[in-house]
């Protein structure tokens, strides 16, 4: 009989064992001084209810590849290439986790992902703006 397939756990055991995740406050100072690229993967209706961290970059989970690869001709203008120090933000930093795997494959090979996602950083007190002050308000 064969091996019995991973679950999830074991599947994020493995993928977290492949880099170091980053913490909250350490984000936010890598991001501050430029030495990070916040990257929010969180769907709308989330950034809508929790509001978005500032300066950070929000591209949907579904275009996060495309949008990040430095050779991919959908890459956006902060893709400059594989040494970009990318810090992927989710709700509570589980599929960040399985995004950097996705990134490390591209050779982001400095990807991480931020523990405890949004949650974490909203916990510790650290900048949060509305989503409608990014966004604007819609002309009527």
């Amino acid at each position: 009989m064969g091996q019995r397939p991973a679950g999830i756990d074991e599947v994020l055991e493995r993928v977290r064992a492949g880099y170091r995740r980053i913490e909250a406050r350490e984000a936010h100072e890598a991001a501050r001084t430029g030495e990070a690229l916040l990257v929010d993967i969180r769907y709308a209706a989330l950034r809508e209810r929790d509001g978005l961290i500032p300066g950070a970059l929000v591209i949907e989970r579904n275009e996060l590849e495309w949008r990040l690869d430095p050779q991919g001709s959908h890459r956006v203008p902060e893709a400059t290439g594989h040494d970009l120090r990318v810090v992927v933000i989710c709700n509570e930093g589980y599929a960040s986790s399985l995004a950097v795997a996705s990134l490390r494959q591209l050779a982001l090979h400095r990807a991480t992902d931020l523990v405890g996602g949004f949650q974490a950083w909203r916990a510790e007190g650290l900048p949060v703006e509305p989503a409608a002050r990014r966004h604007g308000a819609s002309p009527t």
